[in-house]
């Protein structure tokens, strides 16, 4: 199947949520998986700007798991809480939420594998290939 045909899925998050990481585990399964850097953007609505997804997954991790994720980067309590405001919008309208704070990548990978499975969402039967990474997970690609 085209990738383009496919159902789109788009992952949105906190800094350091495992985004990327999620992304790269449901494009190897074959899903049309897609990061959405809102947590960084002023615009409520980024996630369902150029196509709106057929599933929003949104992955929360705390001010600690940040920090325990990324010790190279000073997470700020009020860094932390405008990016929780400026994913409102994203939450709200999220079809499936996980907290990744105690969770592994793969942990997080498989319940979002059995969510997508459960509602029946297309997708190929061979990896698709991988999209750029976004945000914090740019650092470990490199």
């Amino acid at each position: 199947m085209v990738e383009e045909k496919l159902p789109l899925i788009k992952v949105v998050g906190m800094s350091a949520s495992g985004k990327s990481t999620l992304v790269q585990g449901l494009r190897a399964a074959g899903y049309r998986a897609r990061p959405v850097s809102q947590e960084h953007s002023n615009i409520p609505d980024l996630w369902q700007q150029f196509e709106r997804p057929f599933v929003l997954i949104y992955l929360h991790v705390d001010l600690a798991g940040q920090r325990r994720r990324r010790p190279d980067v000073s997470w700020s309590r009020e860094a932390w809480q405008l990016e929780w405001e400026r994913l409102a919008h994203a939450r709200a309208h999220a079809d499936l939420r996980i907290d990744t704070n105690d969770l592994t990548p793969d942990q997080v990978l498989e319940i979002a594998l059995r969510f997508l499975r459960r509602l029946g969402v297309a997708h190929a039967d061979h990896p698709l290939p991988p999209v750029p990474a976004t945000g914090s997970g740019r650092a470990n690609a490199v």
